[in-house]
């Protein structure tokens, strides 16, 4: 035996020394000394073999094969590395080559477009027509931004319209909120046929004194985005009506979004309506039409949280992060100003398609509820009224200072916030005791009662959170609240709170 550990240490020892040399000459004429020690291997072999033994032989043939096995392995590694690497390189370049491709089809269809739209735009100039920036194609004055040259050529075409125009309207002395919510009932029956009960208008005006989002919500087919429509009319600037999709899930929905490809902003009419506004001295109404066919939360969350804002000043929000030649007039760092004359409705139908509006939206909004048509009745004629919003605003304030809450309601409402948390542990919160202090004296000043102003406000921030309580078994608790209303305000009054009660009692 000792014989063959012998020849095997020196074989170990050569052997991997010449695959040192292999490897340590970096491929380079790796086995150019390397065949001159085959001979040297046969001598070991001849010298040390006959006095292997049997045991000798047998460790001999067994050491072979376990070495060609570890040869074979490294040999079988390096291929399989080699045949990854190869694939992977070749996907890359297939990935590389597909990206190219998609990028010069994208251009050659943004320059096939642009041609076209040259191509139209000429037909359009040569028939004496006007093209879609509302000016003849060689009418296009010095300094101005062709519109088929800019990222946003919906805006700019807004920029356009706009520029040079006098956008002032005259003050109306002597107007007043009552006079104009009975102006606008009149016009609504007497040029559109729409009949409104004086009170569902007085809440509408002293909601967009209180909140930016107006929510028209309540069966289909009574009038929800009529009124919306009605309003525009009146104010003699239309309501730009926007159809929500179901699928909508983000703001992109809502304002559109910029394509890295054709370097232009793919602009939503929502934007151009909002950016429209922007020029305007009078209320501009956006109506969301069917707005919870997709939650609001999602696609309408930047704006329920900028309008959130004491300061004014900072409701803006995010289009693009870097501004180039030729953006709209409008848009300052990237950012779009939301005017104050901006006033957002919101369309809703209560049924099994649509989501449920949740809490946060409806403590940030003034709903109104519609459940039948309204009844007719003889309106006299009643002709538009186009009234500044600065003049709308200031008979806001006006109402405001003039017609302050009552101690002695504040104190029963304090009673009745008392009573709820108690019983339903549930609270008015701060948002809504500030929204009171702008929806009862402004409702005051439409011609209302305050207490009918707290009734709305009851029902529509504080019972509609009831209906994610379980009733069943708080049936006794809304009899004893439905008490102590008549027992605080007095009998008869709350009507819509005791409708409501009763509606919960009776469905659960």
């Amino acid at each position: 035996m000792g014989p063959y550990f012998e020849y095997l240490r020196e074989m170990i020892i050569r052997v991997f020394g010449d695959l040192g040399k292999f490897f340590g000459k970096a491929f380079g004429s790796p086995w150019a000394d390397v065949p001159t020690n085959f001979s040297d291997y046969n001598s070991y072999l001849a010298t040390y073999s006959a006095s292997f033994g049997f045991w000798g032989w047998f460790f001999w043939v067994l050491f072979l094969i376990l070495f060609l096995g570890v040869i074979g392995g490294i040999l079988f590694l390096l291929f399989i590395l080699l045949r990854k690497y190869i694939r992977f390189v070749k996907k890359e370049l297939d990935k590389d080559d597909l990206r190219k491709q998609v990028e010069t089809l994208n251009y050659e269809l943004y320059q096939a477009t642009q041609e076209k739209n040259r191509i139209l735009n000429l037909k359009v100039g040569y028939m004496g027509l006007k093209t879609e920036d509302g000016k003849k194609e060689e009418e296009v004055k010095e300094g101005e931004t062709p519109i088929l040259d800019t990222r946003f050529p919906k805006l700019i075409s807004v920029d356009q319209a706009y520029r040079g125009t006098n956008m002032d309207i005259p003050f109306r002395p002597g107007l007043s909120l009552e006079e104009i919510c009975n102006a606008f009932r009149n016009f609504a029956a007497s040029n559109l046929g729409l009949f409104y009960k004086i009170d569902v208008i007085r809440q509408l005006f002293a909601g967009i004194a209180t909140s930016k989002l107006i929510i028209l919500e309540g069966i289909s087919g009574t009038g929800k985005t009529s009124m919306a429509y009605a309003l525009g009319k009146f104010f003699v600037h239309d309501s730009a009506i926007i159809a929500v999709q179901p699928s909508w899930k983000d703001r992109s929905e809502l304002l559109g979004y910029y394509n890295e490809f054709t370097k232009k902003f793919n602009e939503s009419e929502f934007l151009k309506a909002l950016y429209a506004t922007g020029y305007r001295k009078d209320p501009s109404i956006i109506t969301l039409d069917e707005m919870n066919l997709a939650r609001i939360e999602y696609y309408f969350a930047e704006f329920l949280s900028v309008m959130e804002m004491r300061d004014t000043g900072a409701w803006e929000i995010d289009l693009i992060p870097n501004v180039v030649e030729g953006d709209p007039a409008l848009l300052k760092d990237g950012k779009l100003a939301i005017p104050q004359n901006v006033i957002f409705f919101g369309t809703a139908n209560n049924d099994d398609s649509t989501f449920t509006i949740s809490d946060k939206v409806y403590d940030r909004a003034i709903s109104l509820f519609f459940d039948d048509k309204g009844r007719p009745f003889d309106a006299p004629a009643q002709e538009p009224m186009p009234i500044a919003y600065g003049q709308l605003k200031s008979l806001f304030d006006e109402a405001i200072r003039q017609n302050p809450i009552s101690e002695s309601m504040m104190k029963k409402f304090s009673d009745l916030d008392d009573f709820v948390i108690k019983k339903f542990k549930l609270a008015f919160g701060n948002r809504i005791l500030k929204q009171l202090e702008t929806f009862i004296p402004t409702y005051v000043a439409c011609g209302g009662k305050e207490v009918d102003g707290f009734d709305f406000i009851f029902t529509n921030k504080i019972l509609k959170k009831f209906e994610s309580l379980n009733i069943a078994f708080l049936k006794d608790e809304l009899k004893q609240l439905d008490a102590f209303l008549d027992k605080t305000y007095g009998k008869g009054t709350f009507p819509m709170a005791h409708n409501y009660i009763e509606g919960l009692i009776k469905n659960n």
